[in-house]
């Protein structure tokens, strides 16, 4: 009894408890069903989900300023919820005063309850943030049933105080799905209610 207690309140630590169950209880009771009918799929477990959100910001100033990079990190891990990853340069371009090893950028990896988190944030608040918001490009599918977002300032978040950032920096939101083909990976984040812009008749 005693650690069922403890799992609800770890639940209700995870922003607002509704949200994440929200979308995850959608996909039970209404993607699933509206994938099926649509791809007519023989088995229940063909049906692609969504199997993580990966939030990437690279930095490049950061070769030049560390400082940059240290907020940049604040600000993904304050719109995440979650520690960042730091990303190392792979390789020495000269031309850049870039060495191998060096601090770059900084991703987090979401799962679970605070990717449906995220994603509902995402959607409802922060892309109509957007200026002339009229919805995202359909073109960024990388042919595997992933899509990646890429979005110009972190202020569009909320969590964000404007007042308090030294630099404006972007980033690149990817959706990473079990879907076999681009268009599956589509309609499922459509589904969802990712804002694509409608395709022309």
């Amino acid at each position: 009894m005693a650690k069922k207690e403890k799992s609800e309140d770890v639940v209700k630590e995870i922003g607002n408890v509704k949200v994440p169950l929200f979308l995850l209880e959608k996909y039970k009771s209404e993607i699933v069903a509206l994938m099926m009918e649509k791809f007519s799929y023989s088995n229940i477990m063909e049906v692609p989900k969504l199997e993580k959100i990966v939030v990437n910001m690279g930095v490049g100033e950061a070769v030049n300023d560390s400082k940059i990079l240290d907020a940049a990190v604040k600000d993904l891990e304050t719109i995440t919820g979650q520690k960042a990853q730091i990303r190392l340069a792979k390789t020495s371009i000269s031309n850049f005063k870039l060495r191998e090893g060096m601090k770059i950028g900084a991703k987090v990896t979401l799962r679970d309850r605070k990717m449906y988190e995220f994603l509902n944030r995402l959607i409802s608040i922060a892309l109509p943030r957007v200026r002339d918001f009229r919805g995202i490009p359909d073109k960024s599918f990388d042919g595997r049933g992933n899509y990646t977002l890429g979005i110009k300032e972190q202020i569009i978040f909320p969590e964000i105080d404007v007042e308090k950032i030294n630099k404006v920096v972007g980033m690149d939101v990817t959706f990473v799905t079990t879907a076999k083909t681009d268009n599956e990976a589509y309609e499922l984040l459509l589904a969802f209610g990712v804002p694509f812009k409608k395709k022309q008749a």
